[in-house]
């Protein structure tokens, strides 16, 4: 509970979100996989994922307005058309969504997607039409229940012919609007209650301003080695979830 934490857990928390946040604006993604780190012990397992998807509002928020005139709407729109009912099922039901085997699956899928991403690109094929609304569906149902699986759709815009800072930019752009309705979602069913809403402004204030740097950090760098970095981001992304589903005795 908020009331209950001392002042450095408050500023651990703000710091974390500052930091993840520049991590996010440079890869893509980051915030979910980060703050649960100082999220759990201080507020418990139950809270994260409403806390996070109702922070991540405001860093969102601050990466489109940082990134705006590099959005690709029309790709946005079909992912966020796509994933929004999926989203609303997956928060629903977040607590369902989180077990061992789905982790691994996701994890391996990741992986296998940055080389075939590569290839499809080398016969010039991109994830368009039809697919890019299964992709933006499957996102949905994952990232409704779940917190660090924005990898996944980080993984989508690359494979649908998106580079460099178009793709931080689109991704927070779906992320925002998904997060509205897992937020309405999450006030709905209780788990939002005035102590995750302080927490989770605390949170949102201090990653405002990391966006913003972290585009001061990719203004120099050139497009091919945004590429590789997010695509390393997928990789290490897809191992972490894998490593979580060891964890967390996949196979007894």
């Amino acid at each position: 509970m908020a009331g209950d934490l001392a002042l450095s857990q408050y500023v651990l928390i703000a710091g974390m979100s500052f930091m993840a946040s520049v991590i996010g604006g440079v890869a893509g993604y980051g915030t979910g996989l980060l703050m649960p780190l100082v999220l759990v012990p201080a507020i418990g397992a139950e809270a994260v994922v409403p806390v996070i998807s109702l922070s991540a509002l405001f860093n969102n928020a601050s990466r489109v307005a940082a990134y705006r005139e590099l959005v690709d709407w029309r790709k946005a729109a079909v992912i966020f058309i796509a994933a929004a009912p999926t989203s609303v099922i997956g928060a629903w039901f977040y607590t369902r969504l989180s077990s061992a085997a789905a982790a691994f699956l996701i994890g391996a899928v990741l992986i296998v997607l940055v080389p075939a991403r590569r290839l499809l690109r080398r016969i010039d094929r991109r994830i368009e039409g039809r697919g890019l609304v299964g992709a933006g569906a499957a996102y949905g149902l994952i990232v409704g229940g779940t917190s660090g699986s924005g990898v996944i759709l980080l993984s989508i815009l690359l494979a649908a012919g998106l580079e460099g800072r178009a793709v931080i930019a689109t991704d927070a752009c779906v992320s925002f609007g998904i997060g509205i309705l897992k937020t309405g979602v999450f006030q709905t069913a209780g788990a939002l209650p005035l102590s995750s809403w302080i927490v989770a402004l605390v949170m949102g204030v201090a990653a405002t301003p990391g966006a913003f740097v972290a585009r001061r950090l990719t203004d120099g760098l050139a497009a091919k080695w945004h590429v590789l970095i997010l695509d390393a981001v997928v990789v290490l992304g897809g191992l972490l979830l894998i490593a979580q589903a060891v964890r967390t005795h996949l196979w007894p």
